[in-house]
């Protein structure tokens, strides 16, 4: 094992470790009426994962240990893609994961990811807890989920290399860039120049390490958390998507639950959804210091404007293929793209 790998391991156990006074709930003396298990691609102290525990614990205690989840984080259950086809079979029945992922059976989950639509978070979260968010919704839950009615954040996406920085829309020329398994990240990213590969976030770090790409895009909290500093050394903050992670589950799980267990679960997720966004705010917030005073990488801000005119064929090409209504309430949102 070479030093990073053997450092992440360290972290990783030291992180589980942590976060075991939070993770178990004592088992009752008899088995839970129903149990679910919940999937989700991020690390055990990432506030995704920390607020998925909050769920569990809540749901356990005012259910009276009638409804037990049981979490499966950093990919367990496999890649995004693979968690989202067990979602959608009943073989797991709850998932979370950002809206590119969901876009492969809901297209319009897929909106989120149009760059450099949204100047802050605030506005992200305003249109996806309004118009443009029911509108997701509802086609989501026509694909055999039931869609939790807050999104829990991802955050900003910052570019990553190992290789140069990013300081103009010429140095993305030929980039070899890791982007999700997500047809809006690989056209985005086509259009800008660069060579992306759609690549797994549980094969992210060794495709960096081994030099499969040199660069990859994500939230400083998963630069952290996936201890991506450790591959890569430059971190341009282009704040070129902002992503969230809808949480869903298997529609006939749902219903298969009592009325009062659905609403002790929707309102437990929602109730963490809004402590999952105020702490991955700050998360991402303080992280942007951090990775270069105590990781050590280089960081510049980046004037993206050139970015955003050499997207005009983008915009358009999404545009159609998103759709007059949904590219409607996305506009209303954050205005004219094009």
């Amino acid at each position: 094992m070479n030093r990073a790998a053997s450092t992440r391991a360290r972290f990783i156990g030291g992180a589980a470790a942590g976060f075991a006074s939070i993770a178990i709930v004592r088992s009752p003396a008899r088995a839970a009426e129903y149990t679910f298990k919940w999937g989700h691609a991020t690390q055990l102290n990432h506030p995704l994962h920390v607020n998925a525990v909050r769920v569990k614990n809540a749901v356990f205690a005012r259910s009276r240990g009638r409804l037990a989840i049981e979490l499966f984080p950093n990919n367990s259950l496999g890649g995004d893609p693979a968690m989202l086809a067990q979602a959608r079979s009943g073989a797991i029945q709850l998932y979370s994961g950002y809206g590119g992922i969901f876009s492969s059976v809901a297209p319009s989950a897929g909106i989120e990811g149009v760059g450099f639509a949204f100047k802050s978070q605030a506005q992200a979260l305003a249109a996806f807890d309004g118009p443009l968010g029911a509108y997701v919704r509802r086609e989501m839950d026509s694909k055999g989920f039931i869609t939790f009615e807050k999104p829990w954040v991802n955050g900003f996406r910052q570019i990553t290399t190992s290789t140069k920085p990013i300081r103009t829309v010429n140095d993305m020329e030929g980039l070899k860039i890791r982007t999700p398994p997500s047809k809006i990240w690989v056209d985005m990213f086509k259009e800008l120049g660069a060579s992306p590969t759609p690549i797994a976030a549980s094969e992210m770090y060794v495709a960096l390490q081994t030099h499969v790409v040199d660069a990859q895009e994500n939230p400083f909290t998963i630069l952290e958390t996936y201890r991506l500093f450790e591959v890569q050394k430059y971190v341009s903050v282009t704040n070129h998507m902002w992503s969230n992670f809808w949480s869903v589950a298997n529609a006939d799980a749902f219903h298969a639950l009592p009325p009062d267990l659905q609403t002790i679960l929707r309102e437990e997720m929602s109730a963490k959804a809004i402590s999952n966004r105020r702490e991955m705010e700050l998360s991402n917030a303080s992280l942007a210091e951090k990775m270069g005073r105590v990781y050590g990488m280089r960081i510049n801000i980046v004037e993206t404007l050139p970015f955003r005119a050499k997207l005009k064929p983008f915009y358009a090409k999404e545009k159609a293929d998103f759709g007059p209504e949904a590219w409607g309430l996305l506009e209303k949102s954050v205005g004219t793209l094009s």
